[in-house]
């Protein structure tokens, strides 16, 4: 069993898994509208509800925002490779590819997963190795959009990459050497992004593996962003461009 903490991911659980929820716990003095909501959720699921004093409560919780509130869940477990190929060759629209190589920070990986369920995002995809997984401590911070977004963990990125070539997805690698700035791509068709560990960027086979490099120009003192950031930057470049496609098509 896992437990998960705060308001928003709570909510998110029960909402879309609930048969995974064992129990909810929540903080005796804590009584407002978002506390109710979810105690009227774990009821119509019939999800039991403990109410415990501060204490107790802080020593199930251990030192985390726990907002009042825990979930005891079964564990989600990522997507599977075939499972995640599988649904992006079943898709008729163009794809729209989230490639994550060495994120090791929790609060990086809640940021971008948060980030790619506002975006759209069909699917994100990490290395197995070397990378944090879908922790308690990241889904806090993506607010419950870990609970939504598609995730693939991979044993070979730079094979999955040559796999989404063969599906038709361009990869373009967020790099500071890249030819070109990213406003200058087109996003339109099915595109993956691809971005880099904190401090170190693409190692060389993934570099290599994409299709083209680009950056994002730097105007200050800076030399980069951080990769939640840059991640956010990219993917809102995809989605304006694709709607400024479905707008000219509605005219």
């Amino acid at each position: 069993m896992q437990q998960v903490h705060g308001i928003h991911v709570v909510h998110a659980l029960l909402t879309s898994h609930p048969k995974r929820v064992q129990q909810i716990r929540l903080l005796a003095d804590r009584k407002d509208q978002r506390i109710s909501e979810i105690e009227e959720l774990a009821r119509k699921f019939r999800v039991p509800v403990e109410r415990l004093t501060k204490k107790p409560f802080e020593q199930q919780a251990g030192n985390v925002r726990h907002q009042g509130v825990i979930a005891v869940c079964v564990p989600l477990e990522p997507m599977s490779e075939p499972e995640m190929l599988q649904k992006l060759a079943s898709m008729e629209t163009p794809h729209l590819v989230l490639i994550l190589d060495g994120i090791t920070d929790p609060h990086n990986l809640g940021a971008i997963l948060r980030t790619a369920d506002a975006a759209g995002v069909d699917c994100v995809i990490a290395g197995r190795d070397g990378s944090v997984g879908l922790t308690p401590a990241v889904r806090k911070v993506a607010s419950g959009a870990a609970e939504n977004m598609s995730f693939c963990a991979v044993a070979n990125l730079k094979r999955t990459m040559a796999e989404l070539k063969s599906l038709g997805i361009w990869l373009y690698g967020a790099a500071g050497e890249g030819r070109q700035s990213y406003t200058q791509i087109d996003y339109r068709g099915s595109a993956g992004l691809v971005l880099g560990a904190e401090g170190k960027g693409l190692r060389r086979l993934t570099r290599d593996a994409c299709d083209e490099l680009v950056q994002i120009p730097m105007a200050g003192t800076v030399s980069s962003l951080n990769v939640s950031v840059a991640a956010g930057v990219f993917m809102f470049e995809a989605v304006r461009q694709r709607a400024t496609v479905a707008a000219g098509s509605d005219q």
